[in-house]
């Protein structure tokens, strides 16, 4: 039942957010050089490592490293980058993900390739055996600024309490998170 979920509800957001897709697209190509979607290397159900596109909000000489490792990760911003974060508008191309199957609307969110740490902790408590999610409770719980051990803890409990009527909770909830723009660390 989740996957149909996943598939119809991608299916209508796509459709609804194709005007706002193409003019994100436009602003990308015509703020920064670069590609339009970054494909970062991230760490899916059961640690297989899926391909999961954004739009591009950093330049393309970033080091690939979660954003709060870099130094100073405003100078890697593009001009629209910081904007496009904040609205979470450089997520959309995640759509794409849920489609393949690769992610779901609601789970823990992919980790990055070289996040050893937090694979390991979440691989630790059985969070591997679920999808990734475009938002999921340590979103809504916090988002970037939970340390990695409250993250997994909150996936962790995820896992164990999932159920439909958690993930439209956590949908709701996640739409006035990031209208308030909470827990954001960029």
């Amino acid at each position: 039942m989740k996957r149909l979920f996943d598939f119809g509800l991608a299916l209508f957001a796509t459709l609804i957010l194709l005007i706002p897709l193409g003019l994100v697209a436009v602003l990308v190509k015509l703020t920064s050089v670069g590609s339009i979607v970054y494909w970062s290397d991230r760490v899916g159900r059961h640690n297989k490592i899926f391909k999961m596109p954004k739009f591009r909000t950093m330049r393309v000489d970033t080091p690939a490293l979660a954003t709060h490792l870099l130094s100073n990760p405003k100078q890697f911003l593009t001009p629209v980058g910081s904007f496009l974060r904040k609205s979470s508008l450089d997520e959309l191309p995640q759509l794409w993900s849920i489609f393949k199957g690769d992610m779901s609307f609601v789970g823990p969110r992919p980790a990055l390739f070289n996040q050893d740490d937090l694979v390991a902790l979440r691989t630790q408590y059985g969070v591997d055996k679920v999808l990734p999610g475009l938002t999921g409770w340590a979103q809504i719980n916090g988002r970037d600024e939970l340390p990695i051990a409250d993250k997994v803890k909150l996936d962790a409990d995820y896992v164990v309490q999932q159920s439909f009527l958690l993930d439209l909770k956590i949908l709701f909830l996640t739409f006035l998170t990031v209208g308030r723009g909470v827990g954001l660390t960029h």
